[in-house]
């Protein structure tokens, strides 16, 4: 199993002290994060797109390329591509560049994100949220299988044989499908062969399984083979010496985040017992030391029939830079090790 991190780069004050870093200090720090990932040995680093005052990952792949000069091995992706919202050429442009600055490491996990701010800000009618997806992601794959296209669509000028520059180091050019919670989306990424990311914040891990499910039945009758239908997840997790360590210290960004999100969508604020019920052993939450979470993320992969993939994602918490390097550090030289070696033994 690959083990990852996913940021979202939050620009939100640090839940001890108030302080908010400058945008560039953050990026820097971020940059320094993926560094660190690199040298301890993880296998991916994420970085999703939002375009909200309270991200600064509106341009990921322009921040992925600077860390592909930094690092040496780890593979670079988006977490996700807001498809829906972009230009499938330039897309396929973008990541194709990355692939050549990082000699054959990047990747990208496309999926419609979970804010619709993106949809107003590029003109777009959100009554089309379907229809642009399905097309953009359509043409996307067609992008990455041949280097002159002829397509045509609602959403976009048609193109009629032109060449489109340049192609990846990798053939083909990995692309994950990102998804939440619909059947629906379980099911398309089945039937196109494409591997799997989803991403569990809340609730229990199991509740995925006939979804995953679902996506390896469609994949089955496409006809696809079973080792391409691979399944990730993208969850919410941080590492410190001691659980209650790792509790203390995620807990009260986490609160912040997710009750300033519920007040958007009509959620009730976050309570500490919510938040220690998610940490329990069939909890969504991975937040503790590295032996407890060593076991949840084997948990998640028996919970699921078996991944490829976790990354987590700790950035949600607002957590100051220090914290956040001890935690990456922790899941490349403890945690990772550990699922690797029960994994290697046939325990999962």
């Amino acid at each position: 199993m690959q083990i990852g991190i996913d940021s979202f780069i939050t620009n939100a004050p640090d839940p001890a002290t108030g302080r908010t870093i400058a945008p560039s200090e953050r990026i820097a720090n971020l940059l320094a994060e993926i560094e660190l990932a690199d040298r301890v040995g993880l296998d991916v680093f994420g970085l999703g797109e939002h375009h909200r005052a309270d991200f600064l990952d509106s341009a990921p792949v322009v921040i992925l390329a600077a860390a592909a000069a930094r690092t040496r091995r780890i593979r670079l992706t988006s977490a996700v591509t807001v498809l829906s919202a972009a230009d499938p050429v330039r897309v396929f442009q973008e990541c194709a560049t990355l692939d050549l600055i990082s000699g054959g490491r990047a990747e990208m996990v496309v999926g419609r994100g979970s804010f619709v701010e993106a949809f107003p800000l590029f003109g777009l009618d959100l009554d089309d949220y379907e229809s642009l997806f399905t097309e953009k992601l359509d043409l996307l794959l067609l992008l990455r299988k041949k280097t002159h296209v002829n397509w045509s669509g609602r959403h976009r000028p048609a193109l009629t044989g032109q060449g489109v520059y340049p192609r990846p180091i990798q053939e083909p050019l990995p692309v994950w499908l990102g998804v939440g919670g619909t059947p629906e989306s379980f099911a398309r990424a089945g039937m196109l062969g494409l591997p799997l990311m989803v991403a569990i914040i809340g609730g229990e891990p199991h509740r995925f399984r006939p979804l995953v499910d679902l996506y390896r039945q469609a994949g089955a009758k496409a006809g696809h083979d079973p080792q391409e239908l691979k399944v990730g997840v993208h969850a919410l997790g941080y590492v410190a010496q001691t659980d209650d360590e790792a509790a203390a210290d995620f807990f009260p960004g986490y609160a912040r985040a997710f009750t300033e999100i519920g007040r958007e969508r009509g959620w009730p604020p976050v309570t500490r017992a919510q938040f220690e019920a998610l940490r329990g052993p069939t909890g969504a939450l991975i937040v503790g030391d590295p032996d407890s979470a060593a076991r949840k993320v084997l948990s998640y992969s028996k919970s699921l029939g078996g991944i490829s993939r976790l990354s987590f994602q700790m950035s949600v918490a607002g957590l100051p830079h220090q914290k956040m390097l001890r935690s990456i550090e922790l899941i490349g030289s403890r945690v990772a090790p550990l699922v690797r070696s029960d994994q290697s033994v046939g325990s999962v």
